[in-house]
């Protein structure tokens, strides 16, 4: 049996770095060799659970019911900023159908997000919660809100990070606009020597806003008490932080709480934490005696469940003659809504280019609006876009090809931690994706192109983390008939976890797929498993199920060396069978061994192991994007992009490219049209649906999506060298995006989304 111990660990997410306190196993198995030709592992196999979701089957938690059923409704500040005065829900109480009202006079106080309360009478924001109704149905919950009747205190408000920096500005708390009181700075070497001694300094200011994460699925919960045990149906990405987050607001021990999620519709991080909405459902249920749901609908969807932080960001590059980068800085602010969050963006700028001489100071600021959420590679999105923007324009600056830029201010180590890298191939991915993109014979001097309609290229590159990490456990049970049972607390977010735990036991084991069936998303029943973000689960969990595949090979050896009377070194396993060397009779199938174990099953968990010190741990790409952009409407049309990622082992190749695919998808959405737009005088938002917030849609996409991935595994990152791809897939998009449209036009537009309006100001100016 392997050894266990306990470490210390670090690796990012979210937004920051955070420390780990883990268990792991001390028995190690080698990673697969890079390149190696593996059954399983790599190859295109659809979805084992494609069949559930195309035929309508799949359960998600907006499908769960019960009988009895409740129903609740969350009662929103119309305002940018009050403070109830007085709150009557007589009326309310005395429509039929309505069973239980909850607000900030008969609840507790539950502490939430460190400033506020589950219900406050200061309201910081359109969209906070002021009371909540659980009825026989939604229409009922509905029209009970529009009978409780409360006066509201209206106080001056702030919308932007300017506004809210300014001394005499309406402050949000106490310690005023600026979360923690400062900025978060880094600095290394001597960034004002480093601009001395650079040929030339370029210096801009670019901005990005707003974006909602607008799943498909909205927020959603069904819960339900059974005695003093709280079963919660959850659309989350992380169901051992909800039972964390509902055990610590109503004050019961997690044991009494079990967290359910099988599918779920999307959450791009805006589903990484316990929902206020999850602990409402909860009380109310309780003082119901029934089970209730609560289910967001899309203008909640836009006002109250998280958003990405626009930013301003203060460029400033210094860079010689012949390309090679002096120093560079970077000021930025963003706004963060009304309660605590981060609004950093400089990780690109500080890393990814070779520079002697970096400062970043970096402000989040409180506004009168939603807060902010992680958001699919949250600050690396803008930040990037900022930063390849200032790279073309030196590129411009000194006559260089961008591309050549780029390669001459290669970094071999990463230069924040000064450690090296476990792998980076992002030279590899500039030479193919340049060479299958043709950058070499379409890549032309800005605004060259003529006639009404213009094309352009661009490019712009990517580093995130993605390297997963422990603690993560799988169980795998082998039963009589050759079937396998893998379990793990994680969740399928729509990037295909049970399909590629299935392909990595199949890989070990040699059984067939349709042998295998795969359990998550259930607090009760799997071992932990990782919150599905940051580009965590798959290098956190397949590492594990290889852990748990190897023990179980290992063990069965075990048994047929029992069963057969051979010592285990001269039995060889192949293809679900285990054989004496050169013995024709001496063998036995592994479902022949487990049937004669009187347990009748065998049952082993696995662990990811820690991640190896004294590496940096990132993932690399590039992205090339052609564009034409239409000089008469303003029209900005995406013609192709080719991705080339260096993201350790492939998986699954179909997954992959769907993941790849959906953040290209995304992330020119973020490009050329994504934005929430408050009223500048009433500080309301006017863009509550999905009508007047646009989210691309397939008619929108670029018609040819190449994906190019110029790694096969990192046997430094875990026993399946697997690196996360769903942020990746997203951060360079809209920085090769605008990179095109200026060289498709001649003219930089410094603000996204990349809209018509603003094609056509920057073209007549």
């Amino acid at each position: 049996m392997a050894s266990h111990k306990i470490i210390k660990t670090k690796r990012f997410f979210e937004e920051d770095f955070e420390e780990n306190i883990a268990e792991v196993s001390e028995q190690s198995f080698p990673a697969w060799p890079p390149n190696e030709e593996l059954k399983y592992v790599g190859k295109a196999i659809p979805r084992i659970d494609g069949y559930d979701k195309v035929s309508g089957t799949a359960r998600y938690a907006f499908d769960v019911s019960y009988p009895n059923m409740a129903f609740a409704k969350i009662l929103r500040c119309p305002y940018a900023h009050a403070r109830i005065k007085s709150i009557n829900l007589e009326k309310a109480r005395q429509m039929e159908g309505v069973l239980d009202i909850i607000t900030y006079e008969n609840t507790p106080k539950i502490e939430w997000y460190r400033t506020s309360f589950l219900f406050d009478p200061e309201l910081r924001y359109e969209g906070d919660e002021v009371a909540c109704v659980a009825a026989e149905s939604e229409a009922i919950a509905e029209k009970a809100l529009e009978l409780i009747e409360v006066e509201y205190d209206q106080l001056p408000f702030v919308l932007n990070a300017a506004a809210a920096m300014k001394p005499d500005a309406p402050n949000l708390f106490e310690s005023g606009n600026i979360v923690r009181g400062k900025p978060s700075e880094y600095k290394r070497g001597d960034v004002e020597l480093g601009f001395k001694e650079a040929d030339y300094v370029i210096e801009d200011t670019f901005e990005t806003q707003v974006e909602v994460h607008n799943p498909t699925e909205p927020h959603c919960s069904v819960v339900n008490w059974d005695g003093n045990r709280l079963l919660v149906w959850d659309s989350t990405q992380a169901i051992f932080r909800v039972r964390e987050g509902v055990a610590q607001a109503l004050k019961i021990p997690e044991s009494k709480i079990r967290v359910m999620m099988k599918y779920m519709g999307g959450g791009f991080g805006s589903k990484l934490e316990t929902g206020k909405y999850t602990v409402m459902a909860a009380i109310l249920a309780r003082n119901t005696g029934r089970p209730v749901r609560i289910a967001l609908d899309r203008v909640e969807m836009n006002l109250a469940v998280g958003n990405r932080p626009s930013s301003i960001q203060k460029l400033k590059a210094g860079i010689k003659k012949d390309g090679t980068l002096t120093a560079l800085s970077h000021h930025s602010s963003g706004v963060v809504g009304a309660y605590p969050s981060g609004a950093g963006c400089s990780w690109p700028l500080r890393t990814i280019y070779k520079c002697p001489n970096v400062f970043t100071e970096e402000y989040s600021i409180y506004i009168n609006a939603g807060r902010a959420r992680p958001f699919r590679a949250p600050g690396h999105v803008q930040g990037t876009f900022g930063l390849e923007s200032l790279l073309d324009e030196a590129a411009e600056k000194i006559g260089m090809d961008p591309l050549e830029l780029r390669l001459k201010n290669y970094a071999e180590k990463d230069q924040v931690e000064n450690l090296p890298y476990s792998s980076k191939l992002l030279k590899q991915a500039y030479i193919q994706g340049a060479e299958a993109f043709g950058w070499k014979k379409k890549w032309k001097p800005a605004g060259s192109d003529s006639g009404l309609i213009k094309k352009g290229v661009g490019l712009a590159s990517q580093i995130w983390w993605g390297e997963g990490g422990p603690p993560t456990y799988v169980t795998l049970e082998l039963n009589g008939d050759g079937s396998l049972l893998l379990q793990c607390g994680t969740q399928d977010i729509g990037g295909g976890t049970y399909t590629f735990m299935a392909q990595v036991a199949a890989e070990v084991l040699e059984v067939p797929l349709d042998s295998i069936q795969v359990i998550l998303g259930d607090t009760s029943t799997c071992p932990y498993g990782p919150s599905s973000g940051g580009s965590q689960t798959a290098p956190s969990v397949s590492p594990a199920v290889r852990d748990a595949a190897e023990q179980m090979k290992e063990k069965l050896i075990s048994g047929a060396a029992a069963i057969l009377d051979v010592p285990a070194s001269q039995l060889t396993y192949s293809k679900g069978t285990i054989t004496a060397k050169g013995i024709a009779d001496k063998s036995i199938k592994v479902a022949d061994i487990v049937s004669k174990l009187d347990a009748g099953a065998m049952v082993v968990t696995g662990m990811r192991a820690e991640n190896k010190p004294g590496y940096a741990m990132n993932s690399f790409g590039v992205q090339f994007a052609e564009v034409e952009v239409d000089t008469l409407t303003g029209r900005v049309r995406v013609l192709k992009i080719v991705a080339a990622h260096d993201i350790g082992r492939t998986l699954n190749r179909m997954l992959l490219e769907n993941q790849i695919h959906g953040g290209i998808i995304q992330g020119l959405g973020y490009a050329l049209m994504e934005e929430r737009v408050l009223n500048a005088y009433t500080g309301k938002v006017l863009t509550t649906n999905l009508h007047d917030y646009k989210i691309p849609t397939i008619k929108d996409s670029p018609p040819e999506i190449e994906v190019i991935i110029v790694s096969e595994g990192d046997p430094i990152i875990s026993n399946t060298g697997v690196k996360g791809v769903g942020e990746p897939a997203m951060i360079p998009t809209p920085g090769a995006i605008a990179n095109a449209v200026h060289n498709a036009l001649g003219v930089r537009i410094k603000s996204l989304p990349l809209t018509p309006d603003k094609v056509l100001m920057a073209l007549s100016v």
